[in-house]
């Protein structure tokens, strides 16, 4: 009787050991077949060649099936399509930003007539402003398109001494709901500065706009001039 009720423990603790074992084994194997994440990076410091188009419409939807017609010829000349935002205190007031593989094409493709007669029938009134930049920030995380940008020109005494204080001043920024999505410089003078940024609070950079901080901020940076901006709201990232 003593043998009969010894026999089952001595299996079911045998049983016990080797579940123990296989848990062991299983969970080493496991934790041995994890890879790490890398974080993907968003940011591109490349320098690309960009060309900025800003213009009025009699009518945006016109305007853009005249715009999509045009893509062939667009990529004939070594330019792609990149982003299309339109104006937040006049939406007929359209700003095209594309990617150029040869600037010098570029220029000569904004003087062609064939463009000028196709902006008149794609309804574009008045005089268009080109802008050839080269662009050395970049941030490629998606945000959303409800998110106002601002696109902001002025000049500087000196590219380098402005992009070091413009660095610096990222934590203020980031404080008045600032995020930075790009910026470079005129592609045949550094000392003209083009930058990209999103209002994340839009009353924060409203008023930091306005502030002694940032006044003295542009002053440390060489600024020599009134920024100028375009407050726009994207429609179409490509």
């Amino acid at each position: 009787m003593l043998l009969c009720v010894a026999l089952p423990f001595f299996f079911t603790s045998c049983g016990g050991a080797g579940s123990e074992n296989k848990t062991s084994t299983d969970s080493t194997a496991a934790d041995s077949t994890k890879t790490a994440v890398t974080p993907k990076i968003t940011t591109i410091t490349t320098p690309q060649d960009m060309m900025v188009v800003k213009h009025k419409v009699s009518d945006y939807a016109k305007w853009k099936a005249s715009y999509d017609a045009h893509d062939s010829i667009r990529l004939a000349n070594g330019i792609h399509n990149y982003v299309i935002g339109r104006g937040v205190q006049d939406s007929n007031l359209v700003l095209v930003s594309v990617k150029v593989d040869d600037m010098t094409k570029a220029k000569a493709f904004a003087k062609n007539p064939s463009l000028k007669l196709a902006m008149q029938k794609g309804g574009v009134t008045g005089m268009p402003s080109f802008g050839f930049n080269t662009m050395v920030f970049q941030d490629t995380v998606a945000i959303s398109p409800d998110i106002l940008r601002v696109r902001t020109t002025f000049t500087v005494k000196d590219w380098n001494t402005w992009q070091k204080s413009f660095q610096e001043g990222e934590p203020e920024r980031i404080a008045n709901g600032i995020a930075v999505r790009a910026y470079g410089h005129d592609a045949d003078d550094d000392k003209k500065v083009l930058l990209v940024t999103a209002l994340m609070d839009s009353a924060k950079a409203f008023a930091y706009w306005k502030s002694d901080a940032l006044k003295q901020r542009r002053a440390a940076s060489g600024m020599v001039s009134e920024p100028e901006r375009f407050i726009y709201k994207v429609v179409q990232h490509y």
